[in-house]
């Protein structure tokens, strides 16, 4: 792992020679690899109309020109005074990378979020179940899906682990879904974060619930109906009535 800080020092000088407008910008680099900044380094960085004037390195100790003037410009900068101050800025450098690491050293737990998407009309399964992990460090992680208790092995498609652009990162997992009567359907995490897996049941919304118990109630009804007249017709095939 590399870490890498930019810091725009100065974003640009407007100079005017004889009515012709030149700019000069500078750009600051920190980086390291150790939790402990003893490898730091600093760069920096002088561009005059966007071409590069003067850098700094300290891993080489000096200024060097990439032009006549700006050689002789390099001379007067490697100077005590400003190596001193380019010497201080490497201190802060490593202050800065392990503070860093120290953040990052740090898990975050995921934040989940179960939803229900349709699937298109010639789907073979009529919606798909999605289970999106937000905002966790660091990247790896694991999530399954559950079918009453029992691991799914198919119908499951899964994202990598993608970055936020924050640190964090997200994942989402897909799971191809056909409701039926009573399957308790669940989202299990693990991540480094947590003590244990974490299980998210999905819970239907009342529309779908409803719907449950209207098919419920209906298969009651047509149950009992044949059951009455099965009934009816061995009474009055019965010898004697």
């Amino acid at each position: 792992l590399v870490l890498c800080f930019m810091v725009i020092l100065f974003k640009y000088f407007v100079l005017v020679f004889n009515g012709d407008t030149q700019c000069m910008h500078a750009l600051l680099k920190c980086q390291g690899s150790s939790s402990d900044g003893h490898d730091a380094s600093v760069v920096e960085k002088t561009y005059y109309n966007k071409m590069l004037y003067v850098q700094y390195n300290s891993t080489w100790g000096n200024v060097t020109g990439s032009t006549k003037m700006a050689r002789k410009a390099a001379d007067i900068l490697n100077t005590y005074y400003y190596l001193r101050g380019i010497r201080e800025t490497l201190e802060l450098c490593k202050t800065w990378i392990t503070r860093a690491y120290s953040i990052l050293a740090q898990k975050v737990e995921p934040k989940v979020r179960l939803r229900l998407t349709k699937a298109p009309a010639d789907s073979e399964h009529p919606a798909t179940l999605v289970c999106s992990v937000y905002n966790f460090y660091p990247k790896e992680i694991l999530v399954t899906w559950l079918k009453n208790g029992e691991r799914v092995t198919s119908e499951v498609t899964s994202t990598d682990s993608l970055p936020n652009g924050n640190w964090l990162y997200q994942r989402h997992s897909y799971l191809k879904y056909t409701s039926t009567h009573w399957d308790k359907i669940s989202c299990v995490v693990e991540h480094p974060s947590l003590e244990k897996p974490r299980i998210y049941d999905w819970e239907p919304t009342p529309e779908s619930v409803k719907n449950k118990f209207i098919l419920g109630t209906m298969g009651l009804i047509v149950g009992l109906v044949s059951f009455a007249a099965g009934l009816i017709y061995d009474r009055r095939n019965v010898p004697g009535k």
